[in-house]
């Protein structure tokens, strides 16, 4: 190349260097102080730095001699669009897609003279890809459904009732109880009947104002307009799920050690079920993975490591939820203790007592969880 040629070359590469480090701080800011993850900030973070690094293959003076600012015809140039952003996430939309094509032109202009920082620049971009969309399907998901989500408490499962009369009545008397989050689950009957009882009790909950969750089929949540699927470890994976539902919809995923936590934060769900905690009527386990387990969570959630909404499950009723809440746990999901009989009120209203006195770390405005500053 010529003199004048490596010269604007260097200008190319110095203007996407700073508008591909100026997009992923604004994302990076995104994770950190609107969502709160501190995975995504993290790995945002590392993006901006490897950035950094591969930027000092080439000498700074000459990157910043080539600078003229004053003479770029681009600084003038405006779009409406430009001027303004509807919301949040339009302002994330607009940083990965900036971001996005600053990392392109950095690879391909660098290709003219050094190799392997255009080789550096493409695995930096691959991996953003990755970032990207998780940051954006989680950006998405800050709706009127996660804001109820994550200020539950109580969350009831029920299996089908024979005619929409007994739905309805069964709904009621859990929502009138003090429950947030009701989830649909039976095995027992076919795929017709689970759906016409999904239909209506989607229906009946939006007007109660409850969430309405599907277990296991992401295919009749989305069809009967429910709120969420709810899926187990051996189910479809998360991001499987999510090609189904939407960003929209919410995804709950079973966790039985802190293991299987830390892996759920890094896929696209909304809140984990944490258990068994005891033995119980509706399912048989081979092990408990009890107290212990959820407190290895509440300190995921103190550390900033989990940022997802977790219930405690499994065998949990009215004698035992004082164990849960001692464990850092303000959240438990229950079938038997909810079901029909004539203490049912008192004993909802009894565990929330409980369940209150825990303070919720993960909240929709939540500043507990905030990584330190540079």
């Amino acid at each position: 190349m010529t003199n004048a040629e490596s010269r604007t070359v260097l200008r190319i590469l110095d203007a996407n260097a700073n508008r591909a480090g100026e997009g992923l701080r604004t994302l990076e800011e995104s994770a950190r102080f609107i969502l709160n993850d501190l995975s995504l900030t993290e790995r945002l973070k590392t993006h901006r730095h490897d950035l950094a690094v591969a930027m000092r293959r080439w000498n700074r003076f000459q990157l910043i001699g080539s600078r003229d600012t004053p003479g770029d015809v681009g600084t003038g140039v405006r779009t409406a669009s430009e001027q303004s952003r509807a919301d949040l996430s339009s302002v994330i939309a607009a940083a990965t897609t900036r971001t996005q094509q600053a990392l392109r032109c950095l690879e391909e202009y660098g290709k003219t003279a050094d190799s392997e920082f255009a080789a550096c620049i493409e695995s930096i971009r691959y991996q953003c890809y990755a970032t990207f969309r998780e940051l954006e399907l989680k950006m998405a998901g800050l709706n009127e459904r996660s804001r109820k989500l994550v200020e539950a408490r109580l969350y009831a499962l029920i299996a089908c009732e024979p005619n929409a009369d007994c739905l309805q009545a069964r709904i009621a008397e859990l929502v009138d109880a003090g429950v947030d989050v009701i989830q649909l689950r039976d095995s027992r009957v076919d795929d017709r009947t689970l759906f016409e009882q999904a239909k209506l009790g989607a229906a009946i909950a939006a007007e109660r104002e409850v969430l309405w969750i599907i277990n296991d089929r992401a295919d009749i949540a989305v069809a009967s307009g429910a709120d969420g699927v709810h899926v187990g470890q051996e189910e479809l994976p998360v991001d499987a799920v999510r090609e189904v539902v939407g960003p929209e919809r919410l995804i709950g995923l079973s966790t039985h050690s802190i293991e299987q936590v830390r892996l759920a934060t890094r896929t696209t769900a909304n809140y984990i079920g944490c258990g068994p905690m005891f033995p119980g009527k509706t399912k048989s386990f081979d092990r408990f993975p009890g107290c212990e387990f959820l407190t290895q969570v509440s300190d995921a959630e103190r550390s900033g490591e989990l940022t997802l909404p977790a219930f405690a499950i499994g065998g949990i009723g009215l004698g035992n939820v004082e164990q849960v809440a001692q464990s850092g746990i303000g959240r438990v999901a229950v079938t038997g203790a909810l079901a029909p009989h004539d203490g049912l009120h008192q004993t909802a209203m009894g565990m929330r007592e409980i369940l209150e006195r825990v303070p919720l770390r993960v909240t929709p405005n939540s500043s507990d969880v905030c990584p330190p500053s540079e």
